[in-house]
């Protein structure tokens, strides 16, 4: 009896545990970014190695000229309404009108950000003598362009300078119902000599963290990534890059770069097939980049060439990423219970498109994963009601040889054999649960589908904590009341240890995400009906077990 509940009490310390340490790990300061040996000064740009394009490619020198008070043009369509810059044609601001602002301010959720909160920029250009760079003042359309009714896409082309005879225009395509972006240059060239030019497509941030969780105020991973084949998914963090020691897969023929923030991502996906390099750099003042360089085949005199690339900026929605690009599905890190996680939130999705609604689908979720642990379940309600019923005949075992440990244990023993009872059946279902558990935080922790999805009454974000705390209480009392179905423990300390529980995990669950806690409100409830309909069974199947 004593051991079992020892080692019931350990295993939900496990699992808060491994909660806690993950919120500590996601929790740590962001870093006060200092420029690395060798940085090079904001705003300049990317210069490939040397096997990507031996010789090719010269840094020019900076332009003149600032994207705080450079000329702007708005293009708006269905999804996004962005601000881009002469300066370089960078998107300097981008608000995605079918996700709100977390917070009591409203408004459209802004993403790509010229300072309101953070620094944070889609910047392009060419490398090449005389060529545009991010930093090149483009000439702009005049008045917004925004997408018509019957028009499927806005296009905007922005003039460069022309230098030594060549001629640039930048090109970008906003499609209607996507938060795709085409990004390219045309480039003609007028000189009297062939050139041969990279283009390169980087992520400008600061290195604040992004949007906060209400639970201890846990920070979730914000920084570049990259995705090679060889490669596979790779977080990097800023503060590796400031001290050189980032890495990554840098040369590739496949793959993508992103900059990936709770719920959001933007990511430059070049042409699967064609040779690129990535990079990261430290900025200095706070300021990243991360981005990719391809190279332009040679441009003879009189010709003409194009490069592009697409720009994904919007929600990790998990069923339309995969079809994007290979591998980007995997911004949606679940970390190492990714084999649970990702299943539980194919199945919670599948239920949602029946319902309608994200806190049935987790009613329903949580219903069919009681079904299949059922037989699991059953078992471990039985051994606990005849534990229950051998209360009696224990506590008089313990007045016997109370001073006696080893006969008393031995005779234990003797009891749980003659009854074909497992003193550790009852752990099976939190052992079962813990890992759902653990799973179904971080479903409901990295999914944006969860942001600001309403169940019904006070509960508007399941992903977000109660704001009455009226679940956390419902779930402390449901505890309580199991608590009370299963055998006292002989040891009163222990007995008193057991009872606290509920009021501790009640103070925890405080600060849950409401989506989270349904979870656990309606398994405590299913669980005690089975219990107490099996405790009433075993009980009155057998009343002489009541005496000693």
């Amino acid at each position: 009896m004593d051991q079992r509940r020892l080692i019931l009490f350990l295993v939900f310390s496990f699992a808060l545990v491994m909660l806690w340490d993950g919120w500590i790990k996601q929790n740590q300061p962001a870093p006060v970014a200092q420029p690395a040996a060798g940085a090079v000064a904001d705003g300049s740009v990317p210069t490939p190695s040397a096997s990507l394009a031996p010789g090719q490619a010269v840094v020019p020198a900076e332009q003149a000229g600032a994207a705080s008070t450079a000329p702007r043009v708005v293009v708006e369509t269905d999804m996004l309404r962005a601000e881009v810059s002469a300066e370089g044609g960078d998107i300097v601001r981008l608000e995605l009108k079918q996700h709100r602002a977390s917070g009591d301010n409203g408004g459209d959720f802004i993403l790509l950000d010229d300072g309101s909160r953070h620094q944070y920029a889609a910047q392009s250009g060419l490398i090449g003598d005389g060529l545009p760079t991010h930093k090149t003042v483009f000439a702009l359309p005049a008045g917004e362009q925004r997408l018509k009714d019957g028009e499927d896409s806005v296009v905007l082309r922005l003039q460069a300078p022309e230098q030594n005879g060549v001629q640039v225009t930048k090109v970008m395509r906003f499609e209607r119902g996507s938060y795709l972006v085409d990004v390219g240059y045309e480039i003609r060239n007028g000189s009297a000599q062939a050139i041969s030019p990279h283009a390169y497509f980087q992520l400008t941030r600061d290195g604040n963290p992004a949007e906060q969780v209400e639970a201890f105020g846990v920070n979730t991973f914000t920084g570049p990534a990259f995705y090679t084949e060889g490669g596979k998914f790779q977080k990097v963090q800023f503060e590796d890059i400031t001290d050189g020691s980032a890495k990554f897969a840098k040369n590739a023929s496949d793959g993508w770069v992103a900059m990936v923030q709770h719920y959001f991502v933007s990511a430059w996906l070049p042409e699967q097939g064609a040779q690129r390099e990535y990079f990261a750099r430290a900025l200095g003042s706070n300021l990243f980049s991360a981005g990719v360089i391809l190279p332009v085949a040679a441009i003879e005199p009189g010709a003409e060439s194009r490069v592009a690339t697409r720009l994904y900026a919007g929600p990790q929605e998990q069923d339309k990423l995969e079809g994007i690009a290979p591998g980007l599905d995997l911004v949606v890190d679940y970390g190492w219970l990714t084999v649970i996680a990702a299943p539980l939130f194919w199945v919670l999705s599948w239920l949602h498109s029946l319902t309608g609604n994200w806190g049935w689908a987790i009613i329903l979720v949580t219903v069919a994963i009681k079904a299949v642990f059922f037989p699991l379940s059953a078992a471990s309600y039985k051994s606990m009601a005849k534990m229950r019923v051998l209360g009696p005949r224990l506590q008089r075992m313990k007045e016997l040889y109370g001073n006696d440990k080893a006969k008393m244990q031995q005779e234990m023993m003797n009891l749980y054999r003659t009854e074909k009872i497992n003193p550790l059946g009852g752990c099976l279902p939190i052992l079962v649960q813990i890992p759902v558990f653990i799973a179904l935080y971080w479903v409901l922790l990295g999914s944006v589908e969860m942001r600001h999805a309403p169940w019904l009454g006070w509960i508007q974000d399941l992903s977000a904590k109660d704001p009455y705390f009226i679940l956390p209480v419902i779930m402390g009392v449901s505890m309580l009341v199991q608590m009370k179905l299963n055998p006292t423990p002989p040891d009163p300390i222990q007995a008193k240890v057991m009872m606290a529980m509920p009021i501790v995990f009640t103070f925890m669950f405080l600060w849950f995400p409401s989506g989270l806690v349904l979870y656990w409100v309606v398994n405590n409830i299913l669980s005690i009906a089975q219990q107490w309909q099996i405790t009433r069974m075993i009980e009155s199947a057998k009343p002489g077990s009541k005496s000693a």
